[in-house]
């Protein structure tokens, strides 16, 4: 038998449950916002630029089906997606300083050193952009951490929201 639940444990788990919402909203906020943008700048140029777009289309039917189902498997699959998104960003980020690299060459010749390397993270294009993933990333990361669904889904451990006599 387990001992009731106490009051400030009750509050606690109350409070985390309206952080979660909070994560999970602020995430689909961003996929959405991000998903956006990237179909308005035509961020279709080959493969390395859909990845970011089918990666966000991923995650937002990943969200949906967790508001639906609430368990393991969809925590499971965000958590997945999540380190998709991050690895996403840094190669992201990558091409975009060599691509803007490229270019600075390619305009100034002469351009070495500190003055290409300024030049490239303030391109034209967003040296730095792609890091929106790795910040979506982290905030689905945070939000999965220690989810409740993923104590339930545990065989060796009972659920705690039930009496066990």
């Amino acid at each position: 038998m387990t001992a009731p639940e106490s009051g400030s444990a009750r509050e606690k788990r109350s409070t985390m449950d309206l952080v979660r919402i909070a994560l999970l909203a602020i995430l689909a906020f961003g996929l959405v916002g991000t998903e956006i943008e990237l179909v308005l700048l035509e961020h279709t140029d080959g493969v390395w630029q859909i990845v970011p777009i089918a990666a966000i289309v991923s995650a937002l039917l990943v969200v949906v089906w967790h508001v639906a189902r609430r368990n393991a498997a969809s925590v499971r699959a965000l958590q997945a997606l999540m380190w998709v998104f991050i690895l996403s960003g840094a190669i992201g980020s990558v091409l975009h300083f060599n691509g803007n690299v490229a270019y600075e060459r390619d305009s100034d010749p002469s351009l070495s050193g500190t003055a290409l390397y300024r030049g490239a993270l303030s391109g034209s294009t967003p040296t730095l952009a792609p890091g929106t993933m790795i910040q979506l990333g982290l905030i689905g990361l945070v939000f999965a951490f220690r989810h409740p669904s993923l104590k339930r889904s545990l065989p060796h451990e009972p659920p705690t929201d039930r009496k066990v006599t």
